[in-house]
């Protein structure tokens, strides 16, 4: 069974789930990262659209942007999300002219169901270190941080820590940070924050969204 071969039947796709799941590997970065790159999808009838933002990290620089459009090929299926926007983000990822250190997704890492969120999946699939921040909570159960950038309380799911409930600005709605592959929370919080200056969201899933938006329209 080939898993970077993207199935069209459910049954086969949570059989690859259940594979990959067991190949994430939560551990610190083994190197400071010089480029970031975020990803967002969007989608416009049966089309899907791709987008990759390189930045420089750390100083948050953009450096390159490259999309993607592809047919859609799996159906909407809650907890299976990455077999709709998988293939278009990687071949959006591979089109950038420099390859990225870290891959931010606008979704979960580990804080997932199976514990295989997008950041996980196409991490394995890239073997590239990814974190998850996303907008609202998957599974788990937290505590509110406290209301001050930087703090978090943990995000708890099955008796395990699978994340971060990070706040990035001062009085602002928490983000959902998760680790995805190849890198540990401690780290996924660090470059979250780095990522984050005016606004609540990382800037390279700000641009990613936004040109996402733009291509659509």
């Amino acid at each position: 069974m080939s898993y970077m071969r993207w199935p069209e039947d459910i049954t086969e796709a949570r059989e690859i789930q259940e594979i990959l799941r067991k190949k994430v590997r939560i551990v610190p970065l083994r190197k400071i990262p010089e480029y970031i790159t975020g990803v967002d999808a969007a989608f416009l009838e049966d089309k899907v659209i791709g987008v990759a933002c390189l930045y420089k990290y750390p100083e948050i620089i953009p450096v390159e942007d490259t999309y993607a459009v592809t047919e859609v090929s799996f159906p909407y299926i809650p907890g299976l999300l990455s077999f709709r926007e998988g293939p278009v983000i990687i071949e959006a990822i591979n089109s950038l002219n420099i390859k990225p250190d870290i891959i931010l997704f606008d979704g979960q890492g580990i804080a997932h169901p199976k514990g295989l969120g997008i950041a996980s999946h196409i991490g394995v699939l890239l073997e590239a270190p990814t974190i998850g921040c996303a907008k609202s909570r998957l599974v788990g159960e937290y505590k509110e941080p406290g209301f001050k950038r930087g703090n978090w309380s943990s995000l708890e799911y099955g008796s395990k820590i699978v994340g971060a409930v990070l706040r990035t600005k001062d009085n602002v709605r928490p983000v959902f940070v998760s680790p995805g592959h190849r890198i540990d929370l401690r780290n996924s919080i660090e470059i979250v924050l780095r990522c984050t200056d005016k606004y609540r969201i990382p800037e390279p899933l700000r641009r990613a969204d936004s040109i996402s938006k733009k291509i659509k329209n």
